[in-house]
């Protein structure tokens, strides 16, 4: 079955461009606001459309709520991230799957059994390059998933990786990739707006 393509895409109009864009901030703080299971499972179902090398889809999440986990999870982040990742409602650890090749047949029908067995071919430095860079693709659309639901993202990078790897994903062939705090902002929660470049610094024609 085939489908005919639009002519033309609809525009997002500007209060989804301000919501999504231009007046997103990352908050540094949270308030007591809950963040429900229900939120974080559809800020999934946003984000897994996004675009990936092959479809590979390597990103994978790891929801850390309050209580235990979170309690495991904090003395993991770098000492100026641990308040405010104890703060916030909730807290995803986004990483990549080492073994996303794995998952070809199911995401590339067509060819999956026959790419599976080309990256399996592949050494294993090379898979996690190429996992890196497309789950960084998917990194960017599920922080917009975020700010679509309503919601304020703090994505961090100070963090000890194998030290979250071997307490939450032993085992596995997930690798941490970035920390992002999840909620609605609290008390003060931006910085001041920093600068942009001007777009003849960052865009060239050609």
């Amino acid at each position: 079955m085939t489908t005919t393509a639009p002519t033309t895409l609809d525009r997002l109009h500007d209060d989804g461009r301000a919501l999504l864009f231009t007046e997103a901030r990352t908050a540094n703080s949270f308030s007591d606001a809950p963040v429900t299971d229900e939120e974080l499972a559809g800020i999934w179902d946003l984000a897994r459309w996004s675009p990936s090398m092959a479809n590979s889809q390597p990103l994978r999440v790891l929801y850390v709520r309050p209580g235990e986990g979170r309690d495991r999870l904090v003395p993991l982040m770098a000492e100026g991230n641990q308040a405010k990742t104890r703060q916030a409602p909730a807290v995803a650890v986004l990483a990549y799957d080492a073994a996303f090749h794995e998952h070809f047949p199911t995401v590339f029908p067509d060819r999956g059994e026959m790419m599976r067995d080309n990256f399996s071919g592949m050494p294993g430095e090379a898979l996690e390059g190429i996992s890196k860079y497309s789950a960084a693709i998917q990194t960017g659309v599920f922080l917009l998933a975020v700010r679509a639901h309503g919601l304020a993202a703090g994505p961090m990078a100070g963090y000890d990786g194998p030290g979250i790897d071997a307490e939450f994903f032993a085992g596995t062939t997930w690798k941490t990739h970035l920390v992002v705090n999840i909620g609605h902002p609290g008390d003060n929660p931006w910085f001041d707006r920093l600068p942009r470049l001007e777009t003849d610094t960052a865009v060239a024609w050609a």
